[in-house]
């Protein structure tokens, strides 16, 4: 990694460390509630991920932990791993609150298999808002590959790149319909933002508000996992986010939100077999 990259990933985890105190405040994470894991899942993921009593599970980039926990409440081994120590020290107070026993570590992604020991694992999830913030998907596939078992599964829950072209806001002039203001494919380098406010109600983040994300393409995804050694098995697209993204969103029957039509696809859940 470049020292350009190092000092955006950097930045990125001073942002995560100044976002963390927000995101315990806020109602969109309501960690002061009785804690409802399994919220943050579709259906289709528990049927991909199968039975995970008695499996060792990663999670990558666990910010709170607050899905985390679904996995050791189904019984499986647990660790979450994310590169903020704030989360991390977050995430652990959460899960001995609610009884869930969840071991948490704190390392950059590209540093698990050493962090961690060289330990391996059944299943490695990540998603919902996690890939944005690697620049090297090469290198990160190379590293879940190495986390992984012969015979371990990898399982993506991932904002559609479709999704993150959308602008979320009407520039001057324009009414409020949702345009392509972005790439959709990735390839372009950083993106710099201002993360002052993040996706959750709350104060403004104080401190380190800088960002970096990087676009990400399906193809850029899939080819990095197949360049790793794994096999893809099974790729899905949905229709609905589990909370509303902008405010003409409507509730589905499952709990989760969808636009209006015509419905397009705005998360996807991809499994890869080492």
């Amino acid at each position: 990694m470049t020292d350009a990259y190092e000092r955006m990933m950097q930045a990125n985890q001073a942002n995560w460390d100044a976002r963390t105190p927000v995101h315990l405040a806020s109602r969109f994470y309501g960690v002061d509630e009785e804690p409802d894991p399994s919220r943050w899942f579709a259906p289709w993921e528990w049927d991909d991920l199968g039975e995970l009593a008695g499996r060792d599970v990663l999670h990558l980039q666990c910010h709170l932990g607050t899905d985390t926990m679904a996995f050791a409440q189904r019984g499986a081994r647990t660790v979450g791993l994310d590169f903020s120590a704030a989360s991390v020290e977050a995430a652990t107070g959460i899960a001995a609150r609610a009884g869930v026993d969840v071991t948490y570590v704190r390392a950059d992604v590209y540093d698990a298999v050493e962090a961690l020991g060289g330990r391996r694992f059944d299943v490695v999830y990540t998603g919902k808002g996690a890939l944005c913030y690697l620049p090297d998907l090469d290198r990160w596939a190379g590293t879940v590959a190495e986390l992984l078992r012969p015979g371990g599964r990898l399982y993506l829950t991932e904002f559609h790149p479709l999704l993150n072209a959308l602008g979320p806001k009407p520039v001057p002039g324009e009414g409020p319909e949702l345009l392509l203001r972005h790439d959709y494919l990735g390839g372009s380098g950083p993106v710099h933002r201002d993360a002052t406010h993040t996706y959750t109600d709350g104060p403004a983040v104080e401190g380190a508000t800088d960002s970096y994300e990087w676009m990400h393409g399906l193809d850029e995804v899939i080819n990095a996992l197949v360049g790793a050694g794994l096999s893809i098995r099974r790729l899905r697209e949905s229709a609905e986010l589990p909370w509303p993204r902008w405010p003409h969103m409507t509730r589905t029957a499952s709990g989760w939100w969808q636009l209006p039509e015509p419905r397009i696809p705005l998360l996807y859940g991809l499994l890869a077999c080492r």
